[in-house]
């Protein structure tokens, strides 16, 4: 007789809100019916993991829910249990603190876990911050780069603007990047005194919520009105 072999489980790839929005306003509800099949989550953090599961119709016990935490600070993982719960048919979600997983967020590592083991990825549509601001900023959506956090310190944070400005002369593509939100302000501070006054920068913080806001201008504009971005989730973008 042929034995009839266990199908593997799934690797979900679950988008979140960017804010404390209703997430039924920016996620299909198509979503719920593939979240509600995971009975294991890969998290960065158990507690907001578990209010967001909630907020989207989750109603399983988290008794019966398994949960591993994984961010940048996780000093080990164990993919080896990962693995053994997809051999044994389990849909296991990965999901981001804000947004989609894996851009500019932890969990890429698990995705090539998944890869390597013949594991399918399933992403589900959600917000990305970083595509929202580039494809309503004016900015060329052929050629772009995304960089992530600029250096700390100011003359490093200096030197790779200037470079981020070079690269836009050069090639016509679109530079993005983003500040930790109490450091925005900073950010600004230096993007307007060492660019062009030509150059155009677009900001855009808040994205999907209430509080949301997108401009597109001259460095030389934005000299003459700064907004307080501080504690503002921000993506910045030269185009």
């Amino acid at each position: 007789m042929h034995t009839i072999s266990q199908p593997l489980g799934k690797l979900v790839l679950i988008p979140t809100t960017l804010g404390s929005n209703d997430p039924t306003k920016v996620l299909p509800s198509a979503n719920l019916q593939a979240i509600i099949q995971c009975k294991v989550f890969v998290v960065e953090n158990l507690r907001s993991a578990r209010r967001f599961l909630r907020s989207v119709g989750y109603t399983a016990s988290f008794d019966d829910t398994m949960m591993f935490e994984f961010d940048k600070h996780s000093p080990v993982f164990d993919y080896s249990r990962i693995l053994e719960l997809w051999r044994n048919g389990v849909d296991i979600g990965l999901m981001s603190e804000a947004g989609c997983p894996c851009i500019a967020d932890p969990g890429s590592n698990l995705v090539a876990f998944a890869h390597e083991n013949s594991i399918i990825v399933q992403p589900l549509v959600g917000p990305s911050s970083i595509l929202l601001a580039l494809i309503a900023s004016g900015f060329s959506g052929q050629s772009f780069a995304f960089h992530g956090y600029l250096p700390i310190q100011k003359e490093e944070r200096v030197k790779s603007l200037k470079q981020l400005e070079g690269l836009v002369k050069q090639s016509k593509q679109t530079q993005i990047f983003m500040e930790t939100p109490f450091r925005n302000n900073q950010l600004l501070s230096d993007i307007v005194a060492v660019l062009n006054p030509q150059t155009r920068l677009c900001i855009a913080c808040d994205i999907t919520l209430d509080s949301e806001y997108i401009k597109t201008q001259t460095i030389n504009a934005w000299k003459k009105n700064m907004p307080d971005l501080n504690k503002r989730t921000s993506i910045f973008l030269i185009g």
